[in-house]
């Protein structure tokens, strides 16, 4: 693809240089929007192709078909298979082909369950080369919930991973497999399909940019999970943009560790689509495990990691002068919150390396901000970077709708071309979240600084009510995290008659240690204001999170009303 093919995205909006100066903050004070400062100062060009799809798009970004036969893209860190840029170049081709003559069409749903391995990113590849729409979900889910997903989603076809094939058996839909486990089995596998297509002969499917690409069901942490709709446009500017932060941090020569699950917006972003557009290789984990990280780490030369914060959790308290991490230069975290205390800590035991949050959701395909240099995420703890080109912003009070300019704190609005279509079926919901100007009401509470970097403090739905006083769970996880024997934390709200509710602890103490209730209380005490204290702990073996390392809240509210739990 040429440079013909790409436009540049505009900013809209006249600009004035009223205080905050646009070049620092990216907010005019005329239209109170804030805008990307990488936009104003450098066009992102993304493609205006109306007649492109996300899988050809990335293929065009492919390495020189030379380079490609010696170029890895992905390698197993278990089985230590490798692929070649030009193998998952045929791979997608050929099981594309295999697809439609499988009778798969543009439109139809094929629904993939299975954790990461090569095929992944192949089958994903080919789903959206063939026109046909992916639906995923968190392999760990229960018959029940994947049946809801699979009816919902409107899937025509199932692609399982085959030790996954009991969790189908009352969902009427055909299926194949990923794989087979033995060559006695039965059903089809997308290994056969890959091997008896042919990557040359491929029908001619007419895919626009405006085309649903991919149907992925939101973490529901804070609600009921919704099929958020992206289309071909939402996928390529993600990927647009991973090549942008891949050219701007100079890691096209890096080494990728992917543990983070693909069926997850950001290891889909990342490890389905995005890191291919730079030639990178990636070092595939089937799923998260500390040891065998590091010895994925140790044996690869890993550079670069995207992360979640349990896993910057797991280094800072379990590997404390671990050798094997000297390669690792940056990591990145996101999906869920940072804390300021933790990227510390993470910094002391680890001063080689960079750690940098970013912000994004399944509605905004994964991206909104980040940070580019080290030097800025040093300066600017506890924020998640400023905002990706193509993105603008808006920090509204929630009762008046008054957008607030620097340091005031509201509800995070994001608008941009990788902003959902909106929810599957589900118009209620969508004109809740997006407005008629397109704009995405993220239900997070945050502010920007003067010079555009974003700060999120919360949940709005998961705030705390404390006798009128708002309390972030957030704030007092990262409290907690400090104290030497706590290796985990969560906290939720407990009803309350006098005071409508409390904030309680659960927390997972080292084992042996002899740490108490009433000194975790007194700990967070003494470092908060009296209304944010914690009112109540319960000690837990493993706090729930999601895939994605998102705490899981509501299962921790049900088994705070157990009654063996009394307020202290």
């Amino acid at each position: 693809m040429s440079a013909e093919d790409f436009g540049i995205a505009p900013i809209k909006g006249e600009y004035s240089d009223a205080w905050p100066p646009i070049n620092r903050s990216g907010f005019d004070s005329h239209i109170r929007i804030y805008s990307s400062v990488h936009q104003l100062t450098n066009h992102l060009k993304v493609p205006t192709d109306p007649n492109l799809d996300i899988a050809s798009f990335v293929l065009s970004q492919f390495p020189h078909p030379h380079d490609a036969e010696l170029k890895l893209a992905l390698i197993d860190s278990a089985t230590k298979q490798q692929l070649t840029y030009a193998q998952l170049y045929r791979s997608i081709r050929s099981l594309s082909g295999g697809l439609y003559h499988l009778g798969v069409r543009k439109g139809d749903v094929v629904f993939l369950f299975s954790p990461n391995s090569l095929l992944y990113p192949i089958i994903c590849l080919a789903i959206f080369s063939s026109g046909a729409v992916l639906s995923h979900a968190n392999a760990i889910n229960t018959p029940s919930k994947i049946a809801k997903q699979v009816v919902d989603s409107g899937a025509k076809l199932v692609i399982s991973a085959p030790e996954e094939l009991h969790k189908f058996e009352q969902i009427r839909v055909p299926m194949i497999v990923t794989s087979h486990q033995s060559k006695n089995s039965g059903s089809l596998s997308i290994e056969e399909l890959i091997e008896c297509g042919d990557p040359h002969e491929l029908p001619e499917i007419n895919i626009e940019q405006t085309d649903t690409a991919a149907i992925l069901y939101s973490s529901g942490t804070t609600g009921t999970s919704k099929g958020v709709i992206l289309t071909h446009s939402n996928l390529i500017t993600t990927a647009r943009l991973v090549r942008w932060y891949a050219e701007e941090t100079s890691s096209q020569k890096d080494i990728f560790l992917g543990f983070i699950p693909i069926f997850h917006i950001y290891g889909l972003g990342f490890f389905g689509f995005g890191l291919f557009c730079s030639g990178i290789t990636t070092v595939l984990m089937q799923r998260f495990d500390l040891q065998e990280m590091v010895k994925a780490i140790e044996v690869h030369k890993v550079n670069n990691i995207p992360a979640v914060p349990p896993m910057v959790l797991g280094l800072v308290k379990y590997c404390k002068g671990n050798s094997s991490l000297s390669t690792v230069r940056r990591i990145g975290s996101g999906a869920a919150p940072l804390s300021k205390e933790l990227t510390e800590a993470f910094r002391a035991q680890f001063p080689w390396a960079e750690l940098r949050q970013g912000y994004g959701l399944t509605e905004s395909c994964g991206a909104a901000t980040t940070f580019v240099r080290d030097e800025a995420a040093k300066a600017h703890p506890g924020s998640c970077g400023a905002l990706l080109p193509t993105f603008s912003a808006k920090v509204v009070d929630i009762d008046t709708g008054l957008a607030f300019p620097p340091y005031k704190e509201g509800e995070l609005w994001l608008k941009g071309p990788a902003v959902m279509k909106g929810y599957l079926r589900n118009e209620e919901a969508t004109i809740a979240t997006l407005d008629k100007e397109g704009w995405l009401k993220t239900e997070d509470l945050g502010y920007f600084d003067e010079e555009g970097f974003l700060y999120i403090v919360d949940r709005i739905k998961e705030l705390i009510k404390h006798n009128g006083y708002q309390v972030a769970p957030a704030e007092l996880e990262a409290v907690l995290l400090t104290h030497p024997n706590v290796l985990d934390a969560a906290v939720i709200p407990v009803e309350d008659e006098e005071s409508g509710q409390i904030p309680m602890a659960y927390v997972v103490k080292e084992y042996d240690s002899q740490l108490t209730q009433e000194q975790v209380i007194q700990f967070v005490a003494a470092q908060v204001a009296p209304y944010k204290k914690v009112r109540r702990v319960g000690f837990i073996d493993a706090i729930p999170k999601s895939a994605a390392g998102k705490i899981l809240r509501k299962q921790l509210i049900l088994q705070a009303q157990n009654p063996i739990h009394s307020k202290l």
